[in-house]
């Protein structure tokens, strides 16, 4: 009995001291692949990234302490683009977040098991992304920008400040997920208004100076800025310069494209997506579902007006537009 005894003392002993070395191992560290198609140095890029790091840091993940990020980018070609897609998937990581629609696009294409958190993703049941906003229903899942909807209202605002605007052009690529849904919300509201609508299709960096060129000669009086990914990224400055050049009004998406010398600008606040963005992926390393979490939707919308901008190019905004603005820029 006694030998029976100091057996199982020294049983339990033994998977006392296993249970407590399987305790001091360090658990698996989570390793979320960052996917975007513009040059991760761009200005714009580096804000948005820094918002996503604040979103992590908010919900207690340290980059390098208990998460690991691997940032990629496609440099604004196409196929460097899906092959980093592909290398995130060859590195197993935990889950995908994918920026602009191209980005989600070749996210999916890669991948059908590994969650995919997509930050903006225009329409995503019309691209194809989920099969409703309420019950998303595959791998995918994350935030909406609803771009498509928002272009008639910034048309409408282009029509409020221009005295007998008449013509606009639409700067937008063809290559974007987006555009079809775009093209048709423009020229519904252009039909509305009654504008005529000019579009321009820039699809590379290198088609932004005969963009402007084409929009003088089709006598444009403003343009509507639907453009995004590497050509903004990397060709902002010049647009804006080329548009006080060329004493063409312009309406953005992004408030940082205003902030940064643009005109006006009407969409959703695009560092909070990133910070938002963080949300999902805390939730699916926790353990849920991509299929079961609701896209979210803007619910705010933001139009910041610059006078500096205005001032650049001879307009004057109306009193009554300044006042439905959040922010003006003076």
């Amino acid at each position: 009995m006694r030998k029976k005894v100091i057996r199982f003392a020294l049983s339990s002993m033994l998977l006392a001291l296993c249970l407590s070395a399987q305790a001091q191992q360090p658990g698996k560290v989570p390793r979320i692949g960052y996917l975007t198609n513009a040059p991760l140095s761009a200005s714009l890029e580096v804000r948005f990234r820094g918002a996503f790091r604040q979103g992590l840091r908010d919900l207690g993940y340290v980059e390098g302490k208990n998460i690991v990020i691997e940032w990629r980018s496609g440099e604004g070609n196409r196929d460097r683009q899906r092959a980093a897609a592909a290398e995130l998937v060859r590195l197993k990581v935990d889950v995908i977040v994918a920026g602009g629609s191209g980005d989600i696009r070749a996210a999916k294409e890669a991948t059908a098991t590994i969650p995919i958190v997509m930050i903006q993703g225009g329409d995503p049941v019309a691209s194809g992304f989920v099969a409703s906003l309420a019950r998303p229903g595959g791998n995918i899942t994350g935030l909406a920008t609803l771009r498509p909807e928002l272009a008639g209202k910034q048309l409408e605002l282009l029509k409020e400040i221009v005295p007998g605007l008449s013509r606009v052009a639409l700067f937008a690529s063809s290559r974007s997920q987006d555009y079809a849904r775009i093209k048709k919300e423009l020229d519904l509201a252009a039909d509305a208004l009654g504008v005529k609508l000019q579009h321009v299709d820039i699809r590379d960096p290198k088609d932004v100076e005969p963009a402007f060129q084409a929009a003088v000669k089709g006598r444009a009086g403003a343009i509507v800025m639907q453009l995004s990914g590497p050509t903004l990224a990397t060709q902002g400055k010049m647009i804006r310069e080329l548009a006080v050049k060329n004493r063409l009004p312009a309406i953005d998406r992004r408030a940082e494209d205003v902030e940064a010398g643009g005109l006006m600008s009407y969409g959703v606040n695009v560092p909070d997506l990133y910070r938002r963005a963080a949300v999902y992926v805390d939730k699916i390393l926790k353990g849920r579902a991509p299929a079961d979490l609701p896209v979210e939707q803007p619910m705010k919308f933001e139009f910041i007006v610059n006078l500096k901008a205005a001032k650049a190019i001879g307009l004057t905004i109306p009193q009554w537009t300044l006042m439905k603005a959040d922010r003006v820029i003076r």
